[in-house]
């Protein structure tokens, strides 16, 4: 008998069918999209929501990647698209081979208010505009996705949730990373314990490619733009608001020195458990999307790392070597933002509770404020 043998066991096909681990999301999707599990089991959508027609808000950086999941997605149709550029509108009817209903200018865009058969609206424009067209598609009874911040004020985003509330429709901020799944399941695992009580959390978030000034301009400055994310993941993975709060920041770029923001910011949070948090902020990374997420307590560490393109090692004479990590948002958040989307899509059919409330909202807010 050779060394192993001892170790032979019956044939696989004895021990039944073999269960996929529940952390494999993509499979759980396509058991759902080849008809092998139900969405929600048990649960009954009405007819008249089993396919949702929604309208987008603008093409900008937020605005494109909603474009293409929309069109991916089987339980929506997009009936318009609002958009001020209309060359940008006439390129993507020719790649996605929209009928000309569905394009639609600022100046026209009371036909998607007053068009009965949308069940939602996706906000995706500058954040000027935000405030009021969250409130006039609640308002026509539309539900509402909006890409952060709701408003450019505290006051504002507080006007629009009471809004919702009147009309009774449901309004999501679109904290896209709370839908990561590895953040998720970083959220998961600290919320189950894992780790014991949470002492220390960390974020890194340094963008690349360096945004255009003229994006810089109307983005709010850093820490509307970017701060609030990592705030709001924090808070999430804890389960509390901090009441303590320093940040200190640095231009080291003239352009967005001259525009009165900085391009480097460090953040260190303190929670009522006694927990903190260090947010480490950065505009221009020139090696790729950096965006990770650390939770530390008595019982372990738990880490969110970045992601790469493919997963291959290089090794030769000057040592090992993978390709860079992704270059930027849409590609590293393409899941989150994918998930962001069919969490829409539920709330809507009536399948879930939005999972960002407006108390949520508010108090990030409030914290970048």
């Amino acid at each position: 008998m050779s060394s192993t043998e001892r170790f032979a066991e019956a044939s696989p096909y004895t021990k039944g069918p073999q269960e996929h681990h529940h952390t494999d999301h993509r499979h759980d999707s396509f058991l759902v999209q080849c008809g092998l599990a139900e969405r929600f089991p048990g649960k009954v959508i009405p007819d008249d929501l089993a396919v949702l027609n929604v309208a987008l808000f603008a093409l900008g950086r937020a605005g494109s990647i909603h474009l293409g999941n929309i069109l991916r997605n089987p339980r929506l149709r997009l009936k318009y698209i609002v958009e001020a550029d209309e060359n940008k509108l006439k390129r993507v009817q020719k790649e996605w081979r929209l009928p000309d209903s569905a394009l639609v200018t600022p100046a026209q865009d009371n036909i998607v208010f007053q068009d009965k058969s949308i069940h939602g609206i996706i906000v995706a424009t500058p954040t000027s505009l935000h405030e009021g067209l969250v409130t006039r598609g609640l308002e026509a009874g539309k539900a509402v996705m909006c890409e952060k911040p709701i408003s450019e004020n505290y006051e504002g985003t507080k006007r629009c949730y009471q809004v919702a509330k009147k009309m009774g429709k449901p309004l999501l901020c679109a904290f896209n990373r709370r839908f990561e799944p590895s953040y998720l399941q970083l959220h998961d695992q600290v919320q189950k314990g894992v780790i014991g009580q949470v002492h220390m959390m960390k974020t890194v978030a340094r963008d690349s490619p360096l945004p255009s000034a003229n994006y810089l301009r109307i983005s709010g400055g850093i820490f509307h733009d970017c701060a609030v994310h990592d705030i709001d993941l924090v808070c999430w993975v804890s389960g509390e608001y901090p009441t303590h709060a320093f940040a200190s920041g640095s231009a080291f770029i003239p352009e967005i020195k001259d525009l009165k923001d900085q391009d480097t910011v460090a953040i260190v949070l303190k929670f009522p458990s006694g927990a903190m948090a260090m947010i480490d902020l950065s505009r221009n990374a020139v090696y790729g999307y950096d965006q990770r997420l650390e939770a530390f307590g008595p019982k372990g560490m738990l880490q969110a790392q970045n992601e790469r393109p493919y997963h291959m090692v290089n090794s030769n004479v000057t040592g090992e070597h993978e390709v860079p990590i992704n270059f930027s948002f849409p590609s590293r958040y393409y899941q989150g933002y994918e998930n962001e989307l069919e969490h829409f899509c539920n709330i809507m059919q009536g399948l879930e509770e939005c999972c960002v409330s407006g108390d949520n909202t508010l108090r990030i807010q409030d914290c970048t404020l």
